[in-house]
């Protein structure tokens, strides 16, 4: 039996053989099922070299359809790269797009992953693999027989336009170095430099840069504590961060002969002063205005040629620099793109850079390197199209008051298209007839610098919004004095004569003054128009008692308080007034914020309260924010008034940058969109 068996499987072994031979040259393949999760399938769907360090799918394919793998081309880039070109049958949208992976693979190969100081720049190898990359994908996305907008919902096109973006950034950082280098040597900076075979030209006319950049810094490798959002548009182009050197904001000295005449936007040019536009003492070493520090940059690099041979021949190359608040499309080979741009990170980096928070309690105590003067900061480069927000911090505060509430206007794609943000900055210690007259005249100055004749739209339809002091500031540039204020003062005190004159030359422009025009708009939040107690009990007098005026101040007014103290002592023989402080402004008691506030709001003007309620449980009508009462913040006569749990900061909560923006879309609404260019 077992002999039969053996001799049976002797005879069928041929045959096996055979048809085992037959179905291995037949190059059928066994297939079988492998079972993947859905969340799975996308991220590999979406993976590439720049999230995980390897080739894409698509990138993948391509090569295999080649005769070419991934490990291939990692042993021999030349040839790889050689063989996909060569390769006729592939399609062109698939060899453009995989030759520009494979650039961006070979780039960050050549590329130092952290650049320190000291360490050598990116050297010429690296920055040609970025170019190569950039070049590739360009080609891909213009000149591979389909428009973009054709490819607009497929994956592939967006990875790729990644890939473009990431090397844009990575040449335009190296290429700024260089540039800014030949700038210090005295050198144009746009001229074009030499790289290897490429020239490389840099354009920066849209930017409208009035000094050399100190940094070019990504915007996607800074990240910021303090800012609840960061703000971006998907697009073309890589997005920077342009570090100008600050304005250098020192206590100014001032000649003694006070405060003359307050400017405004319609008033005409004081002979002495055409050229700077203002009729007020002003140090010219300090600067009354400027953009912020850090500016948002999209770059782009455009390759030379009108067809697909000509792009992929040419070695010139030009970097263009826009303002993405400024454009948000370009035409492109006669297609419209939008533009990418980072928002938030400029923003950021200012303030992070700013050092306001210890300036600006310096500042409060008069202690040595506070300011002086108020200074204007345009949140983006000067628009003539777009309207003004003007926005007032509080006392011992600065423009980080407005950190995460500035950051969501300007993130907001309508109100960043409607409104350019203004911040001003000055000096709380001072008095707020002193801040009020000096802010006026830093504004319309600034107003008057970029629109001479008033006529653009940004000179109409404005919008105050100012919180704690701040508040109580913005109210009074939309009020007008009439004789009110002076009138108290002469109630109080016996002048006469000289006496009379000299208090009139310096007290007289503080105490007149009228709305400011062509505000649209105001909104007030946690301010304390009538004052507050707490500024008069223990803590609030010994604050007061810290709190310093600059040397300035006290030199130019202390004649105008001698002469008050000799008129006053001539009546009922009281103490010598000092000059009062901001702290000395807010008291409930305080003689000029109790005539302040009964000054009326400009007529047809809109306004708004946001107040805090430190603690729910007590009613409205006897709560406050740990500083500002309800009756102090509250206005008759506002469009709406929205009460927040919060304590006195709160213009930084949701809720009230929420309120906000509901006020300013309907802003939007009541004015018109306006024709934008």
């Amino acid at each position: 039996m077992t002999q039969l068996f053996l001799t049976r499987w002797q005879r069928l072994l041929p045959v096996l053989f055979a048809a085992f031979l037959l179905l291995g040259s037949s190059g059928c393949a066994m297939v079988t099922v492998k079972q993947v999760k859905s969340s799975d399938s996308l991220v590999n769907k979406r993976a590439d070299v720049l999230n995980t360090g390897k080739l894409s799918p698509a990138a993948r394919e391509t090569l295999s359809a080649a005769g070419l793998d991934e490990s291939q081309c990692e042993k021999d880039f030349l040839v790889c790269r050689s063989t996909l070109l060569m390769t006729d049958d592939l399609n062109v949208e698939q060899r453009l797009s995989a030759l520009s992976e494979l650039w961006v693979k070979a780039a960050l190969a050549l590329t130092p992953k952290k650049t320190a100081a000291g360490d050598p720049p990116m050297s010429d190898a690296a920055l040609d693999a970025w170019l190569e990359a950039a070049r590739y994908a360009y080609a891909y996305l213009f000149y591979s027989g389909r428009s973009p907008s054709d490819r607009a919902f497929e994956d592939r096109q967006t990875q790729v336009r990644d890939y473009y973006n990431y090397a844009a950034e990575k040449a335009a950082v190296v290429l700024f170095v260089r540039a800014r280098a030949a700038a210090l040597a005295g050198e144009d900076y746009t001229k074009p430099i030499t790289v290897g075979s490429w020239s490389l030209a840099s354009n920066y006319q849209q930017l409208g840069l009035k000094s050399i950049p100190a940094q070019l810094v990504p915007a996607g490798t800074v990240s910021f504590v303090g800012l609840r959002s960061t703000y971006r548009r998907d697009g073309f182009g890589a997005e920077l961060v342009m570090v100008m050197d600050p304005p250098k904001l020192v206590a100014p000295v001032i000649a003694p002969d006070g405060p003359k005449a307050e400017t405004t936007q319609d008033d005409e040019n004081d002979e002495n002063d055409e050229r700077r536009g203002r009729r007020h003492r002003h140090d010219d070493s300090v600067p009354e205005f400027s953009e912020m520090s850090s500016i948002n940059v999209t770059a782009l690099l455009r390759f030379e040629g009108s067809s697909l041979e000509d792009v992929m021949r040419t070695r010139r190359v030009e970097l263009d620099a826009y303002s993405p608040e400024a454009t948000e499309r370009i035409t492109l080979h006669g297609e419209q793109v939008p533009l990418a741009g980072n928002f938030t990170a400029a923003y950021g980096l200012w303030l992070a850079q700013s050092g306001f928070a210890r300036q600006s309690l310096r500042t409060l105590f008069g202690m040595s390197e506070g300011i002086g003067e108020p200074h204007i900061y345009l949140m983006q480069p000067w628009d003539p199209n777009r309207r003004i927000i003007f926005m007032l911090h509080g006392l011992g505060s600065s423009p980080e008051a407005w950190v995460n509430l500035a950051n969501e206007i300007m993130g907001d794609p309508e109100l960043r298209q409607q409104f350019q943000v203004w911040q001003v900055y000055y000096p709380t210690n001072a008095p707020i007839a002193l801040n009020r007259y000096e802010i006026a005249n830093a504004f319309n100055d600034t107003l008057q610098h970029f629109d001479p004749n008033g006529s653009t739209r940004a000179s109409k339809d404005m919008v105050y919004i100012g919180h704690s002091m701040g508040g109580v500031l913005a109210r009074l540039l939309v009020s007008d004095s009439g004789d009110v204020l002076w009138n108290d003062l002469l109630a109080n005190y016996n002048l006469k004569g000289e006496r009379l004159k000299r208090v009139q030359s310096k007290l007289g422009p503080l105490l007149h003054f009228k709305a400011e025009p062509n505000v649209e708009r105001a909104i007030f939040i946690a301010a304390p128009h009538q004052g507050t107690d707490i500024a008069g009990n223990k803590v609030g007098r010994l604050i007061g008692r810290l709190v310093r005026l600059p040397l300035t101040i006290l030199g130019k007014f202390e004649d105008v308080f001698l002469a008050l103290a000799q008129a006053e002592q001539q009546a009922d023989g009281t103490a010598k007034p000092k000059i009062p402080n901001s702290i000395d402004n807010l008291k409930a008691s305080d003689p000029f914020v109790k005539a302040a506030a009964q000054l009326p709001i400009e007529a047809g003007l809109k306004y708004h309260s946001i107040i805090a309620q430190r603690k729910p449980e007590l009613p409205v009508e006897k709560s406050d924010d740990g500083l500002v009462p309800y009756w102090s913040a509250h206005l008759p006569g506002a469009l709406s008034e929205k009460v927040i749990i919060s304590g006195h900061s709160v213009q930084e909560t949701p809720q009230a940058v929420l309120e906000v923006r509901r006020i300013l879309h309907r802003d939007v609404d009541d004015v018109g969109t306006g024709a934008r260019p």
